[in-house]
């Protein structure tokens, strides 16, 4: 029986990856978007700016910019050190797919990665270009100019899937991700930025899963994401004695919209393993990017299963426009 040893968590996005000089970018780009969600509706920037008056001056000033990005890369540091002391043999990354890989033609709402490489690919000069603003300078946040190849773990991933089939859980399996014009051909950025910047681009072994939390219809609910994470635990428990295991999860918190709220809401959920309280939080509060915060429910269970106790690192509310848009950021382990 393997042996979860621990289990990170970490918000992922540009503001991580850029200086706040930069943060610009992505605010202009929320004045011109016409749905921002927030606890369950959708706002246009005007209507936005004024559900939430009086608005968000000061967290925008340039020294309050700084001071939060200041606090993200040393939560980020933390993680990153806690990672290395655990040593594991074997990682297994949370995460999502914003249209990166997966597109129309296939939208699978569980997916696990069985290759024996998992590629970290640069986009070419067209695909930066046709990145939204402030997106293309925080590129190298997720991957290395030159690129990287890390090691997966195809017998092992494949024990995963079939304990989780085991488990009533239809599951989709890619040993190799899908390529096309349109398409990024490496890991997406959700794994890409805690390859890199958690694990400093060299992890052990590692299967990747991808969890479908934002693209409508066939999202995972609150209720299946936790589920999955009891599951998980068990087929963990299947792999070879020898390993040591580490799930690493990327995505969250709350964003484009910051809500503070329901961010330490599901925090405390969280630490206290109260799936109750999280399946209270209505669906619809997971619209739009919030929806990330699901990679992080399978931690419940995970943890519960192997006796972990989980520590906030820091959470820290990176504003980005007077209107309240911008990440919250939230940093977390498991030992």
């Amino acid at each position: 029986m393997a042996t979860m040893i621990g289990a990170i968590a970490t918000s992922h996005g540009p503001l991580l990856s850029m200086p706040p000089e930069l943060w610009h970018l992505r605010a202009g780009a929320d004045l011109k978007n016409p749905s921002h969600w927030f606890q369950g509706r959708s706002y246009d920037y005007a209507a936005l700016l004024e559900a939430r008056a009086p608005g968000f001056a000061a967290a925008v000033a340039e020294a309050s910019k700084q001071e939060c990005y200041a606090a993200c890369q040393r939560a980020l540091d933390t993680l990153a050190e806690r990672f290395h002391a655990m040593k594991p043999d074997l990682v297994i990354v949370l995460g999502n797919d914003q249209r990166e890989v997966f597109k129309d033609d296939l939208t699978p709402a569980i997916t696990i990665f069985g290759g024996e490489q998992i590629e970290n690919l640069p986009l070419s000069d067209e695909q930066r270009r046709r990145l939204p603003p402030g997106v293309a300078e925080a590129e190298d946040g997720h991957c290395p100019p030159e690129g990287a190849v890390y090691s997966g773990a195809p017998d092992h991933a494949l024990t995963l899937v079939q304990s989780l089939v085991d488990d009533g859980f239809d599951i989709a399996v890619s040993n190799r991700l899908p390529k096309g014009e349109d398409r990024q051909h490496g890991i997406p950025h959700a794994f890409g930025f805690v390859y890199r910047r958690v694990m400093r681009d060299a992890p052990p072994p590692s299967v990747p899963l991808f969890l479908n939390v934002g693209v409508a219809p066939n999202q995972p609910r609150v209720a299946r994401c936790l589920a999955l994470g009891h599951a998980l635990g068990a087929a963990i428990r299947r792999l070879p004695s020898e390993l040591r295991v580490v799930v690493v999860a990327s995505g969250g918190m709350s964003h484009f919209v910051v809500d503070e709220a329901l961010d330490h809401c599901v925090l405390a959920a969280l630490a206290g393993r109260d799936e109750v309280a999280l399946r209270d939080i209505p669906e619809s509060y997971f619209n739009g990017n919030t929806s990330e915060i699901k990679s992080w429910l399978p931690l419940v269970g995970l943890a519960a299963s192997a006796s972990l106790k989980m520590k906030l690192i820091d959470y820290v509310a990176c504003y980005r426009s007077e209107a309240g848009t911008g990440s919250g950021m939230a940093f977390a382990c498991w030992e």
